[in-house]
């Protein structure tokens, strides 16, 4: 059951597609009080309760016991000292004797105290006084989160080859780098399905071009690709270059079409290619506008794109910099103190997402100037989602890959998301785990994780390792920052240990595509933490290193360096399935705390005692499975 409370005069977010009869915000029934513009709610917690939710976030799948935001943040840094990350998901569960889920209806931001002030109580702060709330209400999580998802509509479905494996780079900048990276894969016989284009195949970066220089007869090429089985998959950034003949910001500009300052003229901000604009999202034609602007990849031929950026990320404004540079200029020649030295440094380190440009930025809603801080939330939703609705226009459902960096509930009908920059340390495989039941929760169930990490150099072993959980995440894409080491498959010794991993995921493709579109009919989660099929089993309620996939399946990555297995809880007797290219090894297990040996070309599985699921031969392309012969294991 879903109760729909509504404050002041909400800024609609297109979030909910059910319609609920609204009822005032003084019959909510929660504790609540008002502290100028802020309203806040308050809710006990007692010792055993369990809070989820808020998607894409840092820390744990129980989140007592720390402070969130929901504001959606350019930040490369995935510590547990953040609060914030690319997305804003307003849905949390608190799993108490009679549990209950709480939906915030609200772009702009909400602080979530989950715990922390007090360990006792979650205090929600929203910044303003117009938004819906909804309180839903079951006897179980999964039944909340089921409630929910239907109150928001079915999630979106990729094209199957879209679970294939994806290897990406920051950047390969002509078709040479493509090529090279096709035929290494070729050679070492590894499995690969999507080569990425990030940043430098554009003319200057201009969105929704291509330099002519580095991709000679771009259509031709891109064919040449796909008649080997490979999809090539182009980044789309939030800011359109001004740059006199560059057509999409001559029309852009022309019909007004971007965001402006309080005095109406165009704000304009760095970001990739120098000065841009930044569409307005918040308007229906420019979303209809820019959404139609693909259509000069796909006519060449490209079925996949990822779009970046878009929190809105802005690395200076035009009058932030030229503040800054005025401070620099004015403390030339002085002995710089303590405070003037670190005072000029973080006046150069503010001027990227700064919260004063995001305030100076306004958009147009049914004709009213709107200060962007209200609707921030949503502004990489609506970029994804102009596409996404173009796609399905033109193209129909399930034919175009598409996922976004930021994003906000809604968005998750017609994009999957992965979740940024990541670094390559240990922790972030555990990260990367932890996000996905939340992020299912929210209804993004494409989505995935930087393999390997985005950030710093990867160790063969962790590569390996992420890879041996990326085997289970829809969206599975190997991705690495500029001057970082190369970590592509083979470029590390002994490639055959790569090929058996992503073999075995090329073995299960097909039950986990049938995986993901029965969650997506069935407003259900791909993964789910231990405690939802478990909730009176003290250990599994407090596992956050394993997750249930699907009917079927346990997985349980080994996520620590210079170890050769891990110690695993079987909340019931189960099946354990040691797969490795051709190879499966099954044991049958006792429920219980067991130690468990992986090797590095290992992806350890569990299958409960009751089922089985369907393993089908290895292929170099999702095209060449062959679905008619399988065996079933478990």
């Amino acid at each position: 059951m879903i109760k729909k409370y509504t404050s002041g005069k909400p800024i609609e977010t297109e979030a909910v597609v059910k319609e609920y009869k609204a009822k005032p915000i003084e019959e909510l029934p929660l504790k609540n009080h008002t502290e100028g513009e802020h309203f806040i709610i308050e809710m006990e917690l007692q010792k055993e309760d369990i809070v989820y939710g808020l998607g894409e976030a840092p820390r744990g799948i129980n989140k007592r016991g720390w402070v969130y935001e929901s504001f959606c943040s350019d930040d490369p840094f995935h510590t547990e000292t953040k609060s914030s990350l690319y997305g804003a998901h307003n849905f949390i569960i608190i799993a108490s004797e009679k549990p209950y889920g709480i939906f915030i209806d609200f772009p702009s931001k909400i602080r979530w105290d989950i715990g922390y002030s007090k360990e006792s109580e979650v205090q929600i702060t929203i910044t303003n006084q117009n938004f819906d709330i909804y309180v839903i209400e079951g006897s179980t999580p999964a039944e909340i989160v089921k409630e929910f998802r239907g109150a928001i509509g079915e999630s979106y479905i990729p094209p199957y080859w879209a679970f294939g494996y994806q290897q990406s780079r920051w950047s390969y900048p002509d078709k040479n780098a493509v090529d090279k990276v096709i035929e290494g894969y070729k050679e070492a016989e590894i499995p690969l399905e999507c080569v990425y284009l990030d940043i430098d195949y554009m003319d200057s970066y201009k969105d929704f071009t291509v330099d002519e220089a580095k991709f000679p007869d771009f259509k031709e090429y891109v064919a040449e690709k796909k008649a080997e089985g490979i999809h090539l998959i182009p980044i789309i950034d939030a800011g359109v270059k001004k740059a006199e003949g560059y057509e999409i910001y001559e029309e852009g500009k022309e019909k007004g079409y971007f965001c402006k300052k309080s005095d109406g003229s165009e704000f304009e901000g760095g970001v990739w290619p120098g000065i841009c604009g930044f569409p307005d999202f918040m308007r229906k034609e420019v979303r209809e506008w820019f959404g139609s602007k693909y259509k000069l990849l796909t006519e060449a031929g490209i079925d996949g794109f990822w779009n970046d950026m878009n929190e809105p990320a802005i690395f200076y404004s035009t009058e932030g910099l030229e503040k800054a540079l005025e401070k620099a200029v004015s403390l030339k020649g002085e002995n710089l103190d303590l405070s003037k030295f670190f005072g000029l440094k973080d006046t150069f380190l503010g001027l990227s997402n700064s919260p004063e440009d995001y305030a100076s930025i306004y958009h147009t809603i049914n004709g009213e100037q709107v200060c962007h801080n209200l609707v921030h939330n949503i502004y990489g939703a609506n970029m994804t989602k102009s596409a996404g609705e173009y796609f399905e226009k033109e193209y129909g459902k399930e034919k175009i890959l598409m996922f976004s960096r930021a994003s906000y509930i809604g968005a998750h009908r017609t994009s999957g998301i992965w979740f940024g920059d990541n670094h390559s340390w240990w922790s972030h495989i555990l990260l990367n785990l932890k996000m996905l039941p939340s992020a299912n929760m929210c209804g993004f169930l494409y989505c995935g994780a930087d393999l390997g990490g985005f950030n710093e150099n990867a160790s063969r072993d962790l590569v390996l390792r992420f890879l041996a959980l990326g085997v289970f995440t829809p969206l599975m894409r190997n991705h690495s920052a500029l001057g970082t080491r190369e970590q592509e498959c083979y470029n590390f010794e002994n490639t055959k240990d790569f090929k058996d991993i992503i073999e075995v995921r090329y073995r299960l493709i097909p039950y986990l595509y049938e995986t993901f579109k029965k969650a997506s009919k069935n407003n259900e989660m791909m993964f789910r933490p231990l405690s939802f099929d478990y909730p009176h089993d003290k250990i599994a309620r407090e596992c956050e290193t394993q997750l249930m996939l699907g009917e079927e399946c346990m997985i349980c990555p080994v996520y620590e360096q210079n170890v050769n297995g891990r110690t695993v809880y079987l909340p019931e007797d189960m099946t354990y399935v040691k797969l490795s290219g051709k190879e499966i090894t099954t044991k049958k297990m006792k429920k219980g705390i067991n130690y468990i040996e992986v090797a590095l070309n290992e992806v350890p599985l569990f299958i409960k005692s009751d089922k089985q699921i369907p393993i089908y031969a290895p292929a170099m392309r999702t095209t060449q499975i062959d679905t008619t012969t399988k065996e079933m294991i478990g």
